[in-house]
């Protein structure tokens, strides 16, 4: 009986950890699901008892809720025998993985399986990243498989033999569901194995013989020439930050199309945030036929606050990254407007922060009143905090931010001119210096001529380090050009901020006089 996708509920988030005993009977009916119609058949329960007891690090699942959507299973297994020419059967013991070698040097990826009903929403690289996470952690040589070809079997008339085919896909003149992924994920073609599974039809039998290297471990030098196109460094958070183009629109879906075209790009470079501008939804206002007050642009806007939420949630989901939310003007519950930032993690989880300090403007034109709540967000990639844009000009919010353990700060901006960006960015910079803390910026360019407060914009979007040895020579570790729709990237690494505030040519952080001053916040 067809299940149904339970994503759209905000309550159920996408978690990933490591299975368990109790997860057998979902695995077994997942696998069911999967494999039904293909000719091959899921795992029973047996078979999923063997690959807990043999080596339980290496089996993961996603859950969304608490139903299973997702889930792989690994071994360990020797350099001679991940490279030699071997069939499924032999070595994953017909799936038991009996076959699990404590010493091996290679992960061995025998499975991955996603629920239909799920798909979109990047499971597989979920599982994927697992893999190689665990390969990390244990300090192996990397990971190799033997992956399906589902469309061979229908598609082999025209390239004759299963070599070409793999070459077209190779080449990007045939896309497979299976092989395509698996590049895109850094994976290197080694060789095609005959009569690798010969009960998968679809794939005529064959598996593709496939490695990704662990770039922490020394590999022994391979001729001809390797791919290292959106290679990034372990240990590494990598952040995009969006320069948007306030441009009119005609729908909520044309907002959304531009909004999921850049979640799309940083995702594609394996990106783990994605920043987008303070109050870059007022855009949707572009939509009316003539300048509303604002009164009614605040209530324009609050009508489309569940549906960005919805949607802004979603491509959270579907491609696998943690989105800053820029701001959006919001009518409270109690009735209060505030500039919210809404912040949506790849797991489905949705937090605010709204802006503490509400400039002149925005209290003038949007009747905007400031928030009295600032904490860290837990996210996958540690601690972070944001401050929207003027508030980044008040030392205490962030040094408290800091305090709680935020790693990198995020600041969603709007400023219409050059001195007004200024400020932010200088104040941007001593945030860094001061905290020894990462801080991204994310601004608007373009103008909507016929939105209040939005006439013009200037922008210079950049992601900031502190000014020590282990960083950018300029305290820059990207920038943008002004005033020009496109995006920045950098990767960022948590522990130079922990070389940094213990051993660096100063210690802010280790240095303050905590018995003169300290900051006490006293809102909720």
């Amino acid at each position: 009986m067809a299940t149904t996708n339970t994503l759209s509920d905000p309550a159920i988030q996408l978690q990933l950890r490591q299975a368990k005993m109790d997860d057998i009977p979902q695995i077994a009916a997942l696998s069911e699901r999967v494999y039904a119609g293909t000719g091959m058949y899921g795992y029973p329960e047996p078979v999923l008892i063997g690959q807990q007891n043999h080596f339980p690090e290496g089996q993961f699942v996603v859950v969304a809720g608490e139903k299973i959507v997702g889930y792989c299973a690994t071994l360990r297994v020797s350099e001679k025998r991940a490279f030699k020419q071997h069939n499924w059967g032999e070595i994953t013991g017909n799936g038991y993985i009996a076959t699990h070698d404590p010493h091996g040097e290679w992960l061995y990826g025998m499975e991955v399986c996603v629920d239909p009903n799920y798909r979109g929403y990047r499971i597989g690289q979920r599982l994927y990243n697992a893999r190689k996470q665990l390969a990390q952690d244990l300090s192996l040589k990397g990971i190799v498989f033997a992956g399906r070809l589902p469309t061979l079997a229908s598609r082999i008339k025209r390239y004759g033999t299963a070599e070409a085919y793999v070459e077209a896909v190779r080449k990007k003149e045939q896309r497979d569901p299976v092989l395509s992924f698996q590049l895109r994920n850094d994976f290197e073609f080694i060789g095609l194995i005959p009569h690798y599974l010969d009960a998968d039809h679809q794939s005529m039998g064959y598996g593709v013989h496939m490695i990704w290297r662990n770039p922490k471990v020394a590999q022994t030098p391979t001729k001809g020439k390797q791919k290292n196109y959106g290679g990034r460094q372990p240990d590494s958070v990598r952040v995009g930050t969006v320069q948007y183009q306030q441009r009119k629109v005609q729908s909520f879906e044309e907002f959304m199309e531009a909004v999921a075209y850049f979640v799309d790009v940083v995702a594609d470079y394996k990106g783990d945030f994605v920043v987008f501008p303070e109050l870059f939804t007022l855009q949707l206002l572009s939509m009316e036929s003539q300048q509303l007050s604002p009164v009614e642009a605040i209530e324009a806007l609050t009508k489309y606050t569940p549906q960005f939420r919805e949607a802004m949630r979603d491509l959270a989901l579907r491609y696998n990254i943690n989105i800053i939310g820029g701001s959006h003007p919001t009518r409270m519950p109690n009735g209060r407007v505030e500039n919210i930032c809404y912040i949506f993690l790849r797991d489905g989880t949705v937090h605010e922060q709204a802006k503490i300090h509400p400039t002149p403007n925005e209290a003038y034109w949007w009747n905007i009143e400031g928030g009295s709540e600032l904490d860290v967000i837990q996210t996958d990639c540690g601690p972070i905090g944001v401050l929207i844009c003027y508030d980044s000009e008040f030392p205490e919010l962030a040094r408290h931010l800091t305090d709680q353990g935020a790693q990198i700060l995020f600041v969603p901006f709007c400023t219409d001119e050059r001195q007004g960006y200024l400020r932010v960015r200088y104040c941007c910079q001593a945030r860094a210096v001061e905290n020894q803390i990462y801080v991204v910026m994310s601004g608007n360019c373009g103008n909507l001529p016929n939105v209040a407060n939005m006439d013009i914009q200037y922008a210079q979007s950049c992601i900031l380090t502190p000014c020590d040895l282990p960083f950018a020579r300029d305290g820059i570790a990207a920038d943008t050009t002004p005033n020009t729709e496109m995006v920045a990237m950098a990767d960022l690494r948590p522990d130079l901020l922990m070389t940094a505030r213990n051993s660096g040519s100063v210690q802010n952080l280790r240095d303050r006089r905590h018995d003169l001053y300290h900051v006490r916040w006293k809102g909720k």
